[in-house]
């Protein structure tokens, strides 16, 4: 247990940001989970839509440090990759 006053805010301050984290993790993932459905659904259209509402999502989460730049970066190339397979 925190015994200063400022091991106490500290501890505050890591549990408001571990649940924001968390919901924001949530939602990229979720985003994610959208545009590999509409791959595996060998949907070209609905991938594509659904990979434009992603793309912003996963940057502002990698500037938020919600998760890393180069994460962020291989999964919009992996994502983009298999949406152009299908249009081949």
């Amino acid at each position: 247990m925190a015994n200063s006053a400022q091991a106490r805010k500290r501890a505050r301050q890591n549990t408001k940001r571990r649940q924001l984290k968390a919901s924001q993790r949530s939602m990229v993932r979720t985003y994610i989970k959208r545009t590999i459905a509409a791959i595996e659904a060998k949907d070209y259209a609905l991938a594509t839509e659904a990979y434009n509402k992603a793309v912003p999502v996963i940057d502002r989460m990698a500037d938020k440090g919600v998760m890393h730049k180069n994460k962020a970066a291989r999964l919009k190339s992996r994502l983009n990759k298999a949406i152009k397979a299908l249009q081949a």
